[in-house]
């Protein structure tokens, strides 16, 4: 029998639908078969905070996992963000291996079975609903980035002992004129003599995109009509990682079945699918076929979808990209994100900005330690801050002009982490999606408009 596996790891279909995947003793006793051949390996001590309290709690014992209160599982289950991390690049025990370890996957089931069984937080459920949360604070966003601004002593903390939100972390901001609408003022005009041209992609705005940072995706439609593709923009609702993180995965496949039907018509028409943010890209291509195995039009949009840096990095090894960059003076850190590192792809932010002229770039890829909704919890936010503590020392001695990272919420965790680093003269005033600085390069970044 062979130690590990060489072979590309696989997933199987999660079967959210049988009344097992719900059953307490049953999701125990599977987290207590992975808790011991991971306490046998340990290579991911060093991935998240997961493994560290697993293996604290299994050293701490007198009889190693056995002498573990099956309660304390909990703790570890807690601590995983569904970053992927362990199962795409440490794991030597995931499917194909006789062992079929998954341990993101059940600590989804976990949570899943947990919510089945006492209905979850109340706030958590509340943070979750992107959409009419992105809705409501945009109908009145000065009011609520005046709230939501850290720092803020009147808001802050009564956030922080309602909603659980530390009051120490930074959040982003919201815009009435989302992206949708923003979308509609105007389509950029397509350049015909591009390399790319004749390409037709649709954007799929994002929840983050559409309500909290509009400017990635005018930068991305930008960008794209420079190069020759014709684009529209959809945002049928939200990609359902929120809930996912939840366990909601009933929700999930709901949202993903609505979603993917409204996308369809335009899939059939010849467009590609181009998301913005990484995880939205990760639930689309990956976790929603997983859901729903059997559905055609989540199947064709899988095969559809582009992360938006591995959409430009096709195009200029397939075409070519239009000319016109420019140089970006004093160089960029760029944060490969876990859900960009998870689609298997390669770094293609990287990739991309690798095609700048003389711009001095700096990679790095390991956890922000953000982790969605997760690190932004008052019961969570030091250990993020403690796991993203690697990144923000290397973003801090790198110096670079530009701080970017493909996970806007990451971007923001780090340069928050430079500064309790107490770098905070060192860290750049405002962070960027990549898609924003090949904008910039090519002199088409629109400005930032008021909330």
């Amino acid at each position: 029998m062979r130690e590990g596996s060489l072979d590309a790891p696989t997933r199987h279909p999660i079967p959210w639908q049988d009344a097992d995947y719900y059953e307490p003793a049953k999701v125990e006793a599977e987290m207590h078969r992975i808790f011991e051949i991971c306490h046998g390996c340990r290579r991911c001590f060093n991935l998240c905070d997961s493994f560290p309290r697993l293996f604290d709690l299994i050293d701490a014992s007198p009889n190693e996992l056995e002498g573990v209160d099956r309660k304390d599982y909990a703790r570890v289950a807690d601590a995983c963000t569904l970053c992927d991390m362990c199962f795409m690049t440490k794991c030597p025990y995931v499917p194909p291996h006789r062992f079929d370890l998954d341990f993101p996957h059940t600590m989804l089931r976990y949570r899943a079975s947990q919510l089945k069984q006492n209905g979850g937080e109340f706030a958590q459920r509340q943070l979750a609903e992107t959409d009419r949360n992105g809705r409501l604070a945009g109908a009145v966003a000065p009011l609520a980035n005046w709230a939501t601004k850290t720092g803020n002593a009147v808001t802050r903390p009564v956030m922080e002992r309602v909603a659980g939100v530390d009051r120490r972390a930074d959040l982003p901001k919201f815009h009435g004129r989302t992206f949708v609408i923003r979308a509609k003022d105007g389509v950029p005009t397509v350049d015909k003599d591009a390399p790319a041209y004749g390409r037709k992609a649709l954007i799929y705005a994002t929840c983050f995109v559409n309500y909290n940072h509009p400017r990635i995706g005018e930068a991305l439609r930008a960008i794209l009509a420079k190069n020759g593709v014709a684009t529209e923009v959809a945002y049928p609702g939200c990609c359902g990682m929120p809930q996912l993180e939840r366990g909601d995965v009933a929700r999930v496949a709901a949202m993903a079945k609505r979603v993917a039907q409204a996308l369809r018509p335009k899939i059939d028409e010849g467009y590609d699918v181009v998301a913005a943010v990484p995880s939205c890209a990760l639930m689309l291509k990956f976790e929603w076929p997983l859901l729903l195995p059997d559905d055609e039009d989540v199947a064709r949009l899988a095969r559809a979808t582009f992360d938006a840096s591995e959409y430009l990095v096709a195009i200029a090894k397939k075409e070519g990209l239009a000319g016109g960059v420019s140089p970006l003076a004093g160089g960029v850190t760029i944060h490969i994100a876990c859900h960009a590192r998870a689609q298997n792809m390669g770094q293609k932010a990287a990739e991309l900005l690798r095609l700048l002229p003389s711009t001095e770039l700096t990679v790095i890829e390991r956890c922000s330690g953000h982790g969605g909704s997760w690190g932004v919890m008052k019961a969570n936010f030091d250990t993020a801050i403690k796991v993203g503590k690697p990144v923000a020392r290397t973003a801090t001695q790198a110096g670079r002009a530009y701080l970017a990272s493909e996970c806007p919420l990451a971007a923001m965790h780090v340069r928050q982490g430079m500064a309790m680093l107490g770098a905070d003269g060192k860290a750049p005033a405002e962070t960027y999606h990549p898609i924003e600085l090949m904008a910039l390069a090519y002199g088409v970044l629109p400005e930032e408009k008021r909330p």
